[in-house]
């Protein structure tokens, strides 16, 4: 009878533990804003304080200010006190801004590689040198920066909103948006895809295929489009991610399916210059460079890494690339004029592709394959012959020549990281930036500070000297050049 009355007693307390427990979690989500999010498993969760309609009403307020004082100060005949620069940002800097320095995901040179200025290696203990900080609507895009602006595309309410801030303020200069919202459980509300900037002109895609071509000076449509409408093709599982990429005349992009796989449409007017290519659209962004001798586009598609030409879309080369679900997240890395890098995670790892240019076409040959070195959704980045990247959750250097590991350690979630000064700069899935020395001889962590608070998928940019970070609530600029 004992052991019976334990037992009820046990059940009876577990029952309100679980009702306390619940009810709880139901108080601190409901009046406190609990946020729990999923990191990069799917089973870790990432909690943060995060009211949604109260962050929605505070980004239009703090919008509505902005444009008020933007109308004051153009109706004032004395002119307004200039917004504070930072006091290192030099004449150079800003004339590079002009030029735009990061004008692609992942940079000028589309692998991440910052080579704009010298960075600081003596992080002060409370972290760099924090600019501005502004919030921003959700989504897990990238910033670009050029003309003095960054630009990058949020989701606001029921809205995918391309937005450009001032570099050195952090201020909203122009938004311009259309009616849509993507959503998956995991990964949550907003676009994916990175904006580009070329030549005046700023090429932003929706996560449900909505491509847009706008003035970069004020943000006014010139053409609109679906590629997924198009292309005759159904939307990816976690929606459109590829940034569109400008070649010569050309704006090329990845929708996916049958015979309409990739497609080119003239960046001036929109029209669709071709179509080609079968099988699922990846998630990584097309890229250009010389392979070979020839110059092509470079595409890992769900299921292949292709070599396409840029006139016509015709396939030069292709090597099958499969993965669970077909999730080809990371940038293929250029290793030399032959040579390329690829890598992923969902069951599968790396390898070094070489291709090569003779009389029946060209050919493709693995170097070498690892299961290793697994870049679910970050990309690699080069250094002196060797390649680092977050494989799975963990930070790794492999020798670009034979794939062999030189080392593993440092947990830093399923982030994000750019090269720059011969340093890597981390932005952890928590919000962390860490500076890691790039060197093949051991993991050297040399400092790390919280810059933003909860879930962090977005790849950083630098330009004039400063780092940029978002997530899917806020944005921030910190000084790194010395």
């Amino acid at each position: 009878m004992s052991l019976m009355r334990a037992l009820l007693w046990l059940l009876r307390t577990v029952a309100l533990l679980l009702v306390v427990g619940v009810g709880g979690f139901f108080v601190l989500q409901h009046f406190f804003g609990l946020r729990v999010e999923m990191g990069g498993t799917g089973m870790s969760p990432i909690f943060s304080f995060h009211d949604t309609e109260r962050h929605y009403e505070e980004i239009e307020q703090e919008r509505a200010k902005e444009a008020e004082a933007a109308v004051l100060a153009t109706a004032t005949p004395v002119p307004a006190a200039p917004v504070a620069k930072e006091p290192e940002a030099s004449p150079e800097s800003t004339a590079g801004a002009a030029v735009a320095p990061w004008p692609y995901y992942r940079g000028p040179q589309h692998n991440g590689d910052y080579t704009q200025t010298p960075i600081r290696k003596d992080w002060p203990s409370g972290g760099l040198p924090e600019l501005w900080r502004t919030k921003v609507g959700g989504g897990y895009a990238s910033m670009i920066v050029a003309e003095g602006k960054v630009f990058t595309i949020e989701q606001r309410r029921d809205h995918e909103v391309v937005a450009a801030y001032d570099l050195y303020s952090g201020r909203q200069v122009w938004e311009h948006g259309w009616k849509a919202l993507f959503s998956e459980a995991l990964g949550g509300d907003g676009p994916r895809a990175t904006p580009t900037y070329d030549d005046g002109k700023i090429y932003a895609l929706g996560a449900a295929g909505e491509l847009e071509c706008l003035q970069a000076s004020d943000g006014a449509q010139l053409w609109r489009t679906n590629i997924l409408e198009d292309a005759g093709a159904a939307n990816l599982q976690w929606g459109m991610s590829g940034a569109p990429l400008v070649v010569d005349d050309l704006v090329i992009v990845h929708p996916g399916g049958a015979g309409k796989a990739v497609a080119a449409y003239n960046k001036t007017t929109g029209r669709i210059v071709w179509q080609t290519q079968n099988g699922p659209a990846g998630y990584a962004s097309p890229d250009v460079a010389v392979i070979a001798g020839r110059r092509q586009i470079l595409l890992m598609s769900g299921d292949r890494m292709m070599g396409l030409g840029v006139e016509d879309g015709a396939l030069l080369w292709a090597e099958p690339w499969k993965t669970s679900h077909d999730i080809n997240s990371a940038q293929p890395l250029v290793v030399d004029q032959n040579r390329i890098l690829v890598s992923s995670g969902y069951g599968h790892g790396a390898a070094l592709l070489e291709i090569a240019a003779g009389g029946a076409g060209f050919s493709v040959r693995k170097l070498w394959e690892k299961n290793t070195f697994k870049n679910k959704f970050n990309s690699p980045v080069l250094y002196q012959g060797h390649a680092y990247g977050l494989d799975e959750a963990i930070l790794a250097s492999i020798d670009g020549e034979t794939g062999d590991r030189d080392w593993k350690g440092g947990r830093y979630g399923f982030g994000q990281l750019l090269l720059a000064d011969g340093f890597l700069i981390v932005l952890t899935e928590t919000g962390e930036v860490v500076l890691v020395k790039a060197t093949p001889e051991s993991h050297q962590e040399l400092a790390r500070f919280q810059a933003l608070e909860g879930k962090t998928w977005n790849t950083p940019a630098m330009a004039d000297g400063l780092l940029l970070v978002r997530n899917q609530t806020e944005m921030a600029a910190y000084r790194i050049a010395p």
